[in-house]
């Protein structure tokens, strides 16, 4: 079978991008043809596909900002390519991932137009949301924009300009809004075979948008657990956080929480709250900045547990799933799709989002709690396995029809 798998970028940024890379590594372990579009990057990974990606834009400004606005709707420069790349490989499948703003939903109705199958795995809210998240800035969930209403569909979307919900600005959520109003659910699903949701909290949010549930399969994402592989499950006395360091994330409630507490803590990752962070850390409180999978293995499978502490609908964070599959419970924010991660007292715990007194109470929970670290890894990677992963997906590429 050939496939083209489609995510904005082709190298490890992100969840999406890990699990793009991921996908390819595993089809054409089973004898797949693989060929990959995405955006122009300076760190775009090797590929002979590349001649096809289109042009790298920004969204800032610069030369390049009227172009990055336009991308939303469908360039013509994606289009001439993403037709190239079409007619020379003749896919089967059409796989799309992360694909708005920098490339647009302009290539799935392209796909379906030459006829090859479309499965779409939705890494956000992106086709209900505009902002991505359901959530506003204030931190309430927020279904203005999707759910079932007396308004129409373009009233609805209207709510994203109205509370300036993209980056706080009118410009930014204007172009959000009228992004949301071309692609439109019906349009989209027309060209849409089958749309993998990771959660089963982003299917029902879908749901409640009023796609079809026919063509929503729900299925968690998959790592490569042979990776995760570990000498022993000894522990030693601290936990661990690994991520972004971002406002969304819940890593300032997390540090908040930890000053208060007399474990340590060791923080991984880097982003913009990192100055602030290192300011209000105290002693017991580590931050060790950006590592590579070896050291941050390592450091986890040692840790009494994880935490993610998100204040955002996580949907299917590997965050999660790498550290169960090393056998280091976690300690996830109730919130989004964790808690479909995470069974009360067998591999790990839950919490109030942003609730800092709750948080500190399951920590010290956490500490002391013991849990079967053997049977935490075992389970995980049999379920986030790649094998059990391909079988899902044999099935529903070979059913897929419209």
């Amino acid at each position: 079978m050939k496939v083209l798998l489609v995510n904005k970028f082709y190298y490890p940024r992100g969840g999406d991008c890990v699990y793009t890379i991921n996908l390819e590594i595993l089809l054409k372990k089973h004898g797949h043809e693989v060929a990959v579009f995405a955006m122009e990057h300076p760190q775009t990974l090797d590929t002979p596909w590349r001649e096809y990606f289109p042009s790298e834009v920004k969204f800032r400004l610069g030369p390049s900002l009227f172009d990055a606005f336009m991308r939303p709707f469908g360039t013509k420069e994606v289009k001439e390519k993403f037709v190239r790349i079409l007619e020379r490989f003749q896919p089967d499948v059409v796989h799309l991932n992360n694909i708005h703003s920098q490339l647009s939903p302009i290539v799935a109705e392209l796909s379906h137009q030459k006829g090859a199958k479309v499965v779409w795995t939705m890494h956000d809210y992106k086709l209900i949301c505009p902002r991505y998240d359901c959530r506003r800035d204030d931190g309430i969930d927020c279904n203005e924009c999707f759910a079932q209403s007396q308004q129409g569909a373009c009233q609805q979307k209207f709510n994203v300009f109205r509370h300036k919900c993209m980056k706080n600005s009118y410009l930014a959520s204007y172009i959000a809004y009228r992004e949301a109003v071309k692609w439109s659910r019906e349009r989209l699903e027309k060209c849409t075979d089958y749309f993998i949701c990771p959660s089963r909290f982003l299917a029902d949010k879908m749901l409640e948008g009023g796609f079809d549930g026919n063509k929503l399969m729900v299925h968690t994402n998959f790592i490569d657990t042979g990776k995760c592989d570990v000498p022993n499950f000894s522990k030693e006395d601290y936990y661990c956080y690994v991520g972004r360091l971002s406002q969304e994330k819940g890593v300032k409630t997390l540090v908040e929480a930890a000053n208060k507490l007399p474990y340590r803590l060791y923080v991984i990752g880097k982003g913009p709250m990192e100055r602030e962070l290192k300011m209000m850390a105290k002693d017991n409180v580590i931050l060790l900045g950006k590592k590579g999978w070896d050291e941050i293995k390592d450091i986890e499978r040692r840790a009494k547990f994880s935490v993610i502490a998100s204040e955002m609908n996580e949907n299917n964070p590997l965050s999660v799933i790498e550290s169960e599959c090393i056998g280091t419970p976690v300690l996830g924010a109730r919130i989004g799709g964790i808690p479909e991660l995470i069974d009360e007292g067998v591999n790990g715990m839950t919490f109030e989002s942003g609730n800092v007194a709750d948080l500190m109470g399951k920590i010290k929970e956490m500490m002391h709690q013991t849990f079967d670290y053997q049977q935490i890894a075992d389970q995980a990677k049999r379920k986030f396995s790649d094998l059990a992963y391909y079988d899902f997906l044999q099935q529903l590429y070979q059913s897929t029809t419209l």
